[in-house]
């Protein structure tokens, strides 16, 4: 299945990681799809920006967990140490809170657009929370 992900003006492909996070992607389809929001500068994970979800509980537990996500993986964070969301790095990154360090489910991966990550990356650090939507093509 196929994702699209409108983030600072910019388009991108993605594609859901199905087969190695398959409970998470369902609960993304299910339950979160599509999602309007603000994606945010991260403050401890380097080169990455975040969409904070708050208390949001999708009802799966980490799967196909990572640390370090190479630029245009995105990360499902189910809430825990810190609260729920999705990590969307565009250079090294090392997931972590202000209470340490974190892994992340790796539920979806550009597939299209990968070379705008930098762009979307300078956007969301220089001026500031960014417009996201993720939703899934039919």
């Amino acid at each position: 299945m196929a994702l699209r992900l409108v983030a600072g003006g910019l388009t991108f492909g993605l594609r859901l990681e199905e087969v190695a996070a398959p409970r998470t992607c369902a609960a993304m389809v299910s339950r979160l799809l599509p999602l309007e929001a603000k994606l945010v500068q991260s403050r401890w994970s380097g080169e990455a920006a975040w969409v904070p979800l708050g208390a949001l509980d999708l009802g799966v537990a980490l799967e196909n967990g990572t640390r370090f996500p190479a630029p245009g993986q995105l990360l499902f964070y189910p809430a825990g140490l810190s609260e729920a969301e999705i990590l969307l790095p565009y250079g090294p990154t090392s997931f972590g809170s202000k209470l340490g360090p974190l892994a992340g489910s790796h539920f979806a991966t550009i597939v299209e657009g990968l070379e705008q990550l930098g762009e979307l990356g300078r956007r969301v650090l220089w001026e500031g929370a960014q417009g996201f939507r993720l939703e899934v093509l039919r």
